[in-house]
């Protein structure tokens, strides 16, 4: 059904892909759903159909009932990526972990800090989900850095770097970083580590609170293994339209 979608929509910079790429493509998008209701939640999973396959839910939803509504996509054979960065005491870490894993979620992050980290692998134990470290968020530079008590001498990349390393030998799965780093985490791990990108942004696209930012072109020729997209899909008039134009970029991206 998805890939008929896809054909439909093609346009002639697209003619040269393959249903095979395109759908590659869509399973490495993950759409932010960083709305303010499960209502408008429910209703952009609707609009996006079978053209979106995974979903952020984080912060913004949680207490307004996140946790019953990844279920619900995950009763719809959705993919849930649970982005509720979990910072607290390795045993609490651990416990929430594990409850998570227990939903089906597939994706979830947690802060680099080696104890959480640890917390996190045990307790989720033997179950599929992957657990991925927030690194320095894109909406971060270096002026926020310094503010935190980063020494000036350290860049953005360096601490990126530095915490991805930090989570490969404790058994993390990937980290959250931006495309600028993507490159060089996969050549510090030895491509051991899943990238996963926010701060995606087409051309010409307002930035708004990201500092770190790049096009899906871009980010996928960069190393990412996932690109989460928010408001450059969920706040145009088309998100379905504005959804399969990523994919495409996406596509050609890794057909190139």
């Amino acid at each position: 059904m998805a890939a008929a979608v896809a054909r439909s929509y093609i346009d002639s910079d697209s003619t040269q892909l393959s249903d095979a790429m395109i759908e590659l493509a869509r399973e490495k998008l993950i759409v932010a759903l960083d709305v303010d209701s499960i209502e408008a939640a429910r209703a952009l999973v609707h609009t996006l159909g079978d053209e979106i396959t995974f979903y952020k839910v984080g912060l913004g939803l949680q207490l307004a009932g996140g946790d019953v509504f990844a279920r619900e996509l995950k009763g719809q054979n959705k993919r849930v990526f649970l982005d509720y960065k979990y910072y607290d005491i390795s045993e609490t870490v651990k416990n929430a972990v594990a409850r998570a894993a227990q939903m089906g979620i597939d994706f979830l992050t947690v802060h680099g800090v080696t104890e959480i980290m640890k917390g996190a692998v045990e307790g989720r134990g033997s179950s599929a989900m992957k657990i991925l470290c927030v690194t320095v968020l894109t909406s971060m530079d270096a002026d926020d850095l310094a503010e935190m008590g980063v020494r000036s001498d350290v860049s953005v990349e360096q601490l990126v770097v530095h915490r991805a390393v930090k989570a490969m030998e404790v058994g993390i799965d990937g980290v959250i970083a931006s495309a600028l780093e993507a490159e060089a985490i996969k050549q510090r791990t030895d491509g051991k580590l899943m990238v996963v990108t926010p701060g995606i942004r087409r051309e010409g696209s307002p930035t708004h609170d990201q500092k770190r930012v790049a096009t899906p072109e871009a980010a996928m020729r960069a190393g990412a293994d996932y690109l989460v997209v928010g408001r450059d899909i969920t706040a145009l008039p088309n998100p379905r339209q504005a959804a399969h134009d990523i994919i495409l970029e996406m596509a050609r991206a890794l057909a190139a």
